[in-house]
């Protein structure tokens, strides 16, 4: 992974000793909230419903034992034994004091972390595939090109004041783990009919109020010509994105305005304008960069039979886990893991300091001392030797850790919602913890197969309901929690926005009305289709009507 230079540290240093004055003088009534706002947004610093909330960048979700560790001592010294991994690969706590913040950064600075970008109108954290670098089938290892992304997007003069947030994935192969088709920019890497590297390119996806899909705006840039590419398009939404609606200000509305040929023609305009030498980095930096990327002392082992080592555990569970969990790895004789942070009727995405820090300690015994977080909201190991999978196995699901859930029903992704959030309008925690106990059977979810349930508590989508196979989004109507469920969404590939199935249920009908569009799937798919693929097939109608059979 990469490691931070005197440059990153002495900007990390510098930031926390800006912040320690601003946060002084706002306890000191020298700052009113209005004018403190925008400094604490800089530093990732949030007011919700109930406390501060501090949100901690995680770049393209690669994390050291180290890291983890310090954010489990964070946890416990000055918030609430807990922290939430997130949907862009980050971690946010929710309960710190104010005056501790500082203080929080310099803990975090100590260990390479840090705050910056993870708010504001400016652009946040890169995201990719979590087992980036492993992963059997990329194409090639997004994580050069994110750190590349991350040190020249970092305090860029032109983009710290941008029309809206902006948000970048990449993704290693047309799988598409990143889910590409739903960032202002997508980048999905690919090789030319010379073997050249490079990325496709996509502009104008995002959820929120109007979800779209990214547009292709190349099909291929070259890596040399990356970042001067990404500034033109950054250039170009800069001076044409909207700034008197915050509504109409993503990139999104701005290419479905101009449209696709109109967009494109401004970015090429642009990027002919600018130097390439002035913003690409030069070969040799490239080249230190994927240094850090290089492959760790991989011991030289066979593939294991996985039917056998499944037999050597008295446990289906661990088979369950072993086929749900376990993804191949580009190595013989090691496979990818993951740790399940959606235990049945938890909190998706929250882990205890105790949990944190017993990841770390695994990840040194079994995956090189290297942890990925992924935009589902659960830890992965990269690189853990088959054959101590069945440790690994008994070490996670003895502290919560082991659900075989990986993909499957109750893997649901879910935003803080009215729990902690100021902008939700409804509950979603409480919503997944139901729908995740009323598809608790093992075997039910195995039978049901690959199904993403994703939970949104506001319009603003943090939880991606608009793209989860069955999505959740909590509203308020007349004074009272109302849910509507969309079906047919789809994060990867191609992408997909759901439909909307019809009006909003109550609560309590909710995990109900999931049951039965569950059981209508089951009786109608063919040849083993996935929902999706059965969906596609059938349409909204016939599952709409065993939605509000019982409302």
């Amino acid at each position: 992974m990469y490691r931070y230079d005197e440059h990153d540290q002495q900007l990390i240093r510098e930031r926390t000793a800006q912040f320690r004055d601003q946060v002084e003088r706002r306890i000191s009534g020298a700052l009113t909230e209005d004018e403190f706002k925008p400094l604490r947004l800089m530093n990732g610093l949030y007011l919700q419903l109930h406390a501060y909330m501090l949100r901690i960048a995680v770049p393209y979700g690669v994390m050291s034992s180290a890291q983890m560790r310090q954010l489990a001592m964070i946890a416990d010294k000055y918030d609430r034994g807990y922290g939430h991994f997130t949907t862009r690969q980050n971690i946010q706590f929710n309960w710190p004091q104010l005056k501790d913040v500082p203080a929080i950064l310099d803990d975090l600075g100590a260990v390479e972390m840090h705050a910056i970008q993870t708010s504001g109108n400016c652009i946040r954290n890169t995201t990719t595939d979590f087992f980036a670098g492993v992963a059997a089938d990329e194409v090639g290892d997004p994580r050069p090109v994110a750190e590349a992304i991350r040190q020249w997007s970092t305090f860029h003069p032109e983009f710290t004041f941008l029309p809206r947030k902006f948000k970048i994935a990449i993704a290693g192969s047309r799988a598409d783990r990143a889910a590409t088709k739903l960032h202002d920019i997508g980048l999905i890497m690919v090789r030319n009919a010379a073997g050249a590297l490079g990325c496709e390119v996509s502009a104008g996806g995002g959820q929120g109020r109007t979800p779209m899909i990214g547009k292709v705006v190349r099909d291929f840039v070259a890596l040399p010509d990356l970042l001067p590419y990404l500034e033109a398009i950054l250039r170009t939404y800069n001076l044409y994105g909207r700034r008197d609606n915050k509504y109409k200000a993503r990139i999104k509305i701005l290419v479905h305005e101009l449209g696709l040929e109109k967009f494109r023609e401004d970015v090429d305009a642009e990027f002919a304008r600018i130097d390439a030498s002035q913003v690409n980095l030069p070969a040799a930096e490239w080249a230190r960069i994927a240094d850090f990327f290089t492959p760790p002392a991989y011991a030289a082992l066979d593939d294991q039979d996985f039917a056998a080592l499944a037999a050597q555990v008295d446990d289906p569970a661990f088979g369950r886990w072993l086929t749900v969990n376990v993804d191949k790895h580009q190595r013989p004789g090691y496979a990818a893991a993951v740790a399940s942070l959606k235990p049945i009727g938890g909190v998706p995405g929250d882990a205890t300091s105790v949990q944190m820090r017993l990841m770390a300690d695994l990840a040194d015994d079994y995956s090189f001392g290297e942890l990925r977080v992924s935009h589902a909201q659960n830890i992965g190991f990269p690189d853990v030797p088959q054959h101590r999978l069945p440790d690994l196995w008994r070490a996670l699901r003895a502290a919560g850790l082991g659900e075989a859930n990986h993909g499957l029903a109750s893997d649901i992704i879910c935003c803080p919602g009215l729990d902690y959030c100021a902008l939700a309008t409804a509950r979603s925690i409480p919503i997944a913890q139901e729908i995740s106990k009323a598809f608790a059977d093992p075997a039910r979810q195995a039978k049901i197969g690959a199904l993403p349930i994703k939970i949104s508590g506001c319009i603003n989508a943090c939880g991606h309901h608009h793209v989860g196979a069955i999505g959740v989004l909590g509203l308020e109507k007349n004074g009272v929690e109302n849910y509507q469920i969309t079906l047919g969404g789809q994060a990867d590939g191609p992408g997909a926005v759901g439909d909307v199935a019809g009006a909003g249920l109550a609560a309590e009908e909710v995990p109900g009305a999931i049951e039965r569009v569950v059981d209508r799937y089951l009786a109608i798919r063919q040849d083993g289709e996935t929902f999706i693929e059965t969906y596609r097939r059938v349409g909204r109608d016939a599952f709409k009507e065993v939605i509000y059979a019982a409302a």
